[in-house]
């Protein structure tokens, strides 16, 4: 089997490998969540397209309704389209593609799919771990219940869920956790086994623990652990536990769990073609900043239903002025301040990334390079799941090819 030394598409293709092909499968070809294989690259290749095998879910049930229907207009001339990455390099579309060890990748123009392609163990009617895309869908319910009254972004977090007072969060406000402006003790670092983000991911059953473990084992239990670092509104910085806080919130005012609020609220009135599910803890709390997997169509649907101001399947589903507050961003400056050299003058507004670019874009975005990007300047949105070797997208290789990739495909379609 490839390793990830071979950085390659191809050769770590799961298919082509037989990853948990056959009954039962080869020994060194098998995937496991207690033994950390799941995560380890290129058996991730597979693992990324069925999170349900490995580990306990809860639907978001897609209803009893017929599914929206998508029109079709698919282009042969795009995988051809050129454009330079943020490193110099030349490349086309169709290598981007394989560059990013893409899993699925839709395009619509226009309210049409012109542009859909599988790749490794993925297909239309298989959902995908989204990753972080999942903190886009939390802001959104949570922004929904802004414009209903039932919260109000200048309260203090702790006045909606009071067991957060004595943490990082007793003085903070529902507006800076939306914007994740909060001063936390927390590393996003994935590549540090000390890392906060690895306990969270323990606590919520999402990843190992290691030796002797004696901590949190539920998100919520992890979240009373959090100690003040900083100010809060001060400055933006990407940390998990803040949609995790988030979720926590929106699910405490609601009275519903994640799986069913999305379903009430988007997945059945979407037309979505097939349930989606949300990972869950030991006490079946979903991961709110990590666990959504949907289907790459229904990903799309989403997208489009943001693109047009909340509208799709011939009703409101999302208020507009929801949708134009997150496409108007946030502050700059705070955002200038976490340091992301490959998104120079971007904001983050409701769990959203904000471009402010001539197209209008703003993205929901994951690790290993999930992403919705929705660009109402260039009636584009972009769907794609996969399983690139790194992590992060922000300064690194994800990025710096995706970011142009998008405008170039943008710009060639708005000919």
């Amino acid at each position: 089997m490839s390793s990830a030394r071979d950085l390659d598409a191809a050769a770590t293709d799961p298919k082509a490998n037989r990853i948990m092909q056959g009954f039962p499968p080869e020994a060194d070809r098998t995937v496991r969540f207690h033994d950390g294989t799941s995560w380890r690259f290129p058996q991730s290749r597979w693992s990324f397209s069925h999170q349900r095998e490995l580990g306990p879910s809860a639907a978001v049930r897609r209803g009893a309704g017929a599914a929206s229907a998508l029109t079709y207009g698919l282009r042969d001339d795009l995988d051809a389209v050129a454009f330079t990455t943020l490193d110099g390099k030349t490349m086309t579309w169709g290598q981007s593609v394989d560059v990013n060890f893409t899993d699925g990748l839709l395009v619509m123009h226009k309210g049409v799919v012109v542009y859909e392609t599988y790749r490794g163990a993925l297909d239309a009617q298989t959902p995908h771990l989204c990753m972080s895309v999942t903190k886009s869908f939390v802001g959104l319910m949570a922004a929904m219940l802004v414009h209903e009254g039932v919260l109000d972004p200048a309260a203090p977090v702790s006045g909606y869920v009071p067991e957060l007072a004595h943490t990082a969060y007793g003085d903070a406000t529902l507006r800076q956790v939306l914007d994740m402006t909060i001063g936390v003790r927390y590393s996003e670092n994935y590549t540090d086994p000390d890392a906060e983000v690895r306990y969270y991911g323990v606590a919520a059953g999402f990843s190992m623990p290691p030796a002797g473990y004696s901590g949190p084992e539920t998100i919520f239990d992890f979240l009373l652990t959090l100690k003040k670092e900083g100010q809060h509104g001060e400055a933006f910085a990407y940390k998990t536990c803040n949609s995790e806080v988030l979720g926590w919130v929106v699910q405490r005012v609601t009275g519903q769990p994640l799986a069913q609020m999305l379903s009430e609220r988007l997945w059945q009135k979407l037309g979505a073609e097939e349930d989606g599910y949300l990972m869950i803890d030991r006490i079946g709390m979903a991961l709110c900043g990590a666990a959504l997997n949907v289907t790459l169509r229904d990903l799309a649907r989403f997208g489009e239903m943001m693109r047009n101001g909340g509208v799709f399947n011939g009703q409101q589903i999302v208020p507009a002025a929801v949708v134009a507050d997150i496409a108007g961003g946030a502050d700059k400056g705070h955002f200038a301040k976490a340091g992301y050299e490959t998104l120079p003058g971007w904001s983050y507004r409701n769990q959203w990334w904000v471009s402010h670019n001539s197209i209008g874009a703003y993205t929901a975005r994951g690790i290993h390079g999930q992403v919705c990007y929705v660009a109402p300047g260039a009636e584009m949105v972009i769907a794609r799941f996969a399983s690139h070797p790194t992590a992060a997208n922000g300064n690194g290789p994800l990025d710096r090819v995706s970011l142009p990739s998008y405008e170039a495909l943008a710009a060639h379609l708005m000919r």
